[in-house]
């Protein structure tokens, strides 16, 4: 038997599971403790669900995911808007820092990828798709990225981009603490973080403002978000024209012109203009990533997975210990070498296999033992929830037109 869905069903049934999943997260203290997304709980779910329905030969589901990719430029451009050039600057030295050396660690994740792409006998832009994409990247920007890499003919490129995201979460929250924890004991950082003069941050940059939901500065923000995207696809396409000029192999994603333009469009209402509703903006980016995430998740085919499992073994691997030596020899080191390095460290650590809040969980673990790090608690939310994302693209995009 086959069952069809059209765009709105299928839209409809992303949206259902990813209420399930919703549900199921607030049951089961697993998905609470590693920090799991309720869409990518549900899409799982009926990811496995459909792959049953495929082993038994009993039902063959047909998607309509022709929405999926309107879901996902909105959220990117809403990383576009989020990416302020004035918070950079405000936020100092330590995250200028900071964001050079999780960019870093994106290159030589695609790097580690690559290398090994031969030695596992896979082809380089598949093993990528175990690099920064799911890494630093997660699970939003490895359901964008995967299906470019698909669509260029690369069988298995989303279903192993999102299990890697998986994977990633989950190691990235059980090592952040037993590292930092080691280079605090093993360094005796504690004494001397209690001897030190608290640095003084500008904290107000991470103030949540809490006012009346307006109806207006919604609209406003879905208004900006789809003009962005209507004049960034210009951009797009002019990008696009300029690299087919050296390769046909490779071809920059329909959200980066959205994303470059949105910067700009912060940068110009930051000056005083203020006209970009940021608040909602980030709202409905959420909304896009929820929606994108769980058609991803529940249409992956997952029997793609069997023929890949030993590469990806081996290229999983090496990308944890990977993130354990530059944590260690990189992050810390560069970050300063003391106890606020160390927590960042962990914190490194949880967004650099996962997302920011594992890495925010990986340094509450830490300083509920010790003490409390203002600096960590400032740098790695400002770096991991607004730069971080716009950084890996550009990386994955010049890897990928490399490789491609």
């Amino acid at each position: 038997m086959t069952i069809q869905l059209n765009m709105i069903q299928t839209t409809g049934l992303a949206i259902v599971m990813l209420l399930v999943g919703k549900f199921l997260r607030g049951k089961i203290k697993f998905f609470q403790d590693f920090a799991i997304p309720s869409p990518v709980i549900g899409g799982f779910l009926f990811a496995l669900i459909n792959l049953a329905f495929r082993l038994s030969d009993t039902v063959l589901i047909e998607f309509d995911e022709t929405l999926r990719s309107f879901f996902m430029i909105i959220f990117f451009t809403s990383i576009g808007f989020n990416a302020s050039i004035k918070t950079l600057k405000a936020g100092g030295p330590m995250v200028g820092k900071f964001l050079l050396v999780a960019t870093l660690l994106c290159v030589l994740q695609n790097l580690v990828a690559v290398g090994l792409s031969g030695v596992v006998g896979v082809h380089p832009a598949l093993a990528l798709m175990t690099g920064s994409t799911p890494m630093t990247g997660g699970h939003g920007t490895s359901a964008g990225i995967a299906p470019l890499v698909e669509a260029a003919g690369i069988v298995g490129a989303e279903v192993v981009a999102v299990t890697s995201a998986t994977f990633g979460l989950v190691m990235g929250s059980l090592l952040g603490g037993p590292v930092a924890n080691r280079l605090i004991s093993g360094n005796n950082l504690l004494e001397a973080k209690k001897k030190q003069i608290e640095v003084d941050v500008d904290e107000t940059i991470l103030a949540e403002s809490t006012q009346k939901l307006d109806g207006d500065r919604m609209n406003m923000a879905f208004f900006v978000i789809l003009i962005a995207m209507f004049l960034g696809s210009y951009i797009s396409n002019f990008l696009n024209l300029q690299v087919a000029r050296f390769t046909a192999l490779a071809s920059f994603p329909a959200y980066i012109g959205p994303m470059i333009l949105a910067i700009i469009a912060r940068y110009i209402s930051d000056k005083g203009s203020d006209f970009i509703p940021v608040e909602e903006v980030d709202v409905a980016g959420s909304i896009g990533l929820n929606i994108f995430l769980g058609m991803a998740l529940m249409t992956m085919p997952l029997w793609q997975l069997a023929a890949l499992a030993k590469p990806m073994i081996i290229l999983l691997l090496a990308q944890t210990i990977l993130i354990l030596l530059f944590g260690v020899f990189i992050t810390y080191r560069v970050m300063g070498k003391d106890y606020d390095a160390a927590v960042m460290t962990a914190g490194h650590i949880g967004f650099g296999m996962g997302a920011t809040p594992n890495g925010v969980a990986n340094m509450e673990s830490v300083c509920e033992k010790f003490v409390f790090s203002k600096m960590a608690f400032f740098v790695i939310p400002i770096v991991g929830g607004m730069f971080i994302d716009f950084a890996n693209l550009i990386v994955i995009t010049l890897f990928l037109t490399f490789v491609g």
